[in-house]
């Protein structure tokens, strides 16, 4: 919108059944994001552009991109189509046959909500033997002068991750999320996802997202004020009945555009600068914005589609239902389950070391583990989605992104959380029907799959722990993990 003409130029916005339907993407998160549109439309023209927008109940509503595009050309006698390049390959293609289907000039625009091109990770990539995030974070400090000394980090050391994955302990003082009452806009998506999504997974109340750029700009002051000098020190802790913990909750307002990078980098180190946050804390965020983020995004488009099939474990087995029922003896699975249904949020440990370590060590299909991640978070689309699941999460794509399998047993999670207090199973047993079943499938895991790792250097001393086993012992780890399995069929 940038050269924007509010005297000649149309802003065609539309809802359209075949994204709401692509997945079946949590109820909540449909609200959010049309709920998002309608609101953004209605401040362009408050700015004075002409809106066409389409709801999706609309008369005559095509329910798809190409469609709701070749119906304003006719209703507006356009000449030029400007459209800004989608997340996702899928519409991408579609995008591309626009120009065919409809005879006149469609631009295709970068996507400028992004700090590093896709051309500009290629090019980076093309110089290294191994791609990884750490030193393509480096890059993008030094590109844009974050937390730096002239050209040295501040503090005399890149990444202070090694302070931030401390347990959570008695009496941690969680701030209150920012939440807000849904205006009338909100409520009318609210009723338009109950007619036409009522079968979608989620609970669509209480709703209290942001869908204002001046409220999301709320939410990171909130974030930057309130949550930002723990964030680090504790980022990694789970803690029963808290699903918000220190996190942002700023990737929901972040991923759909109402707020950008930069500016959120820039507000943790003027935090830290002015002695509000600690460098771990500082540092530990901006990381996750400029690295994690966009490092994931160039994997995305630098894969291509293929990427979506690879399946480097030959991981078969079906997604159980528990996942989208919460309904397991495994109380940490039934609280990242539960919060997920409520909230479509969890925060990244619960995502990577409980919902995916589970599925990584019961070697569930990517393809359905993919789906369940793209269906049920609010910040979820397929660019950040997809590279996060298959090479971080189940180790899809070999060791591509992640140099080792994010693999854990119960001990992990019994250190990091309050989860196994609760729980059915007991953690301190390692085989058997009371046992933690991430003990024995942790175990299991690494036998099964032990052509395919023994050799990662990182997982040197548990596979040398794995020799070193008694083979009565490796045998009761291999039957309760087959029974597990059998009764999760």
């Amino acid at each position: 919108l940038t050269d924007c003409d509010a005297t000649t130029d149309v802003v065609l916005m539309c809802e359209v059944m075949g994204e709401a339907t692509s997945v079946k993407h949590h109820q909540k998160k449909i609200a959010f994001l049309f709920s998002a549109m309608r609101h953004f439309a209605a401040e362009l023209e408050a700015d004075g552009l002409a809106v066409d927008y389409i709801t999706l109940d609309a008369p005559g509503n095509s329910g798809n991109f190409g469609g709701e595009v070749k119906r304003a050309v006719r209703r507006h006698a356009i000449e030029r189509v400007v459209v800004t390049a989608p997340s996702e390959h899928r519409v991408l293609a579609e995008m591309k046959t626009l120009e065919e289907n409809l005879g006149i000039k469609v631009e295709i625009r970068p996507d400028d909500r992004f700090l590093c091109t896709p051309d500009a990770f290629e090019h980076w990539a093309q110089e290294r033997k191994q791609l990884r995030m750490e030193f393509f974070y480096r890059e993008m400090r030094r590109a844009y002068g974050l937390l730096m000394d002239g050209d040295q980090p501040v503090g005399g050391q890149w990444n202070y991750d090694v302070e931030n994955r401390s347990p959570p302990k008695g009496g941690m003082a969680i701030p209150t999320p920012l939440f807000f009452e849904p205006d009338s806009v909100s409520r009318d998506v609210m009723e338009l996802v109950r007619k036409n999504f009522a079968d979608h997974f989620g609970d669509l109340e209480p709703f209290y997202f942001a869908v204002t750029r001046q409220d999301a700009l709320k939410v990171l002051a909130h974030f930057i004020k309130e949550r930002l000098p723990d964030f680090g020190t504790y980022q990694d802790a789970m803690v029963q009945g808290e699903p918000w913990m220190y996190h942002s909750h700023l990737s929901f307002y972040l991923n759909c555009g109402l707020l950008n990078p930069l500016e959120v980098a820039r507000a943790a180190e003027d935090a830290f600068r002015a002695g509000h946050a600690p460098l771990n804390a500082a540092e530990g965020f901006i990381r996750q914005i400029i690295g994690w983020r966009e490092y994931v995004r160039g994997i995305y488009w630098l894969r291509g589609e293929a990427y979506a099939e690879e399946n480097y474990l030959g991981a078969t087995r079906k997604l159980p239902w528990f996942y989208w029922s919460g309904e397991t003896r495994m109380n940490c699975l039934h609280q990242c389950v539960s919060e997920t249904q409520r909230n479509a949020y969890a925060h990244h440990i619960q995502r990577l070391m409980v919902l995916g370590n589970f599925a990584l060590l019961a070697g569930i299909d990517p393809r359905q583990v993919n789906e369940w991640f793209l269906v049920v978070y609010a910040d979820a689309f397929e660019w950040v989605e997809l590279p996060n699941v298959s090479g971080m999460i189940l180790f899809a794509d070999g060791d591509y992104l992640a140099s080792k399998p994010y693999a854990a047993g119960g001990a992990y999670i019994n250190k990091m959380s309050d989860y196994c207090k609760g729980c059915a199973y007991n953690v301190k047993e390692k085989t058997g029907k009371a046992a933690c079943p991430f003990n024995y499938l942790y175990w299991d895991f690494l036998e099964r799959n032990r052509a395919k790792l023994q050799n990662n250097p990182r997982l040197g001393m548990a596979y040398r722990t794995l020799e070193n086993m008694a083979p009565d012992k490796l045998k009761e780890i291999k039957d309760s993990a087959a029974v597990f399995l059998q009764e999760l069929e």
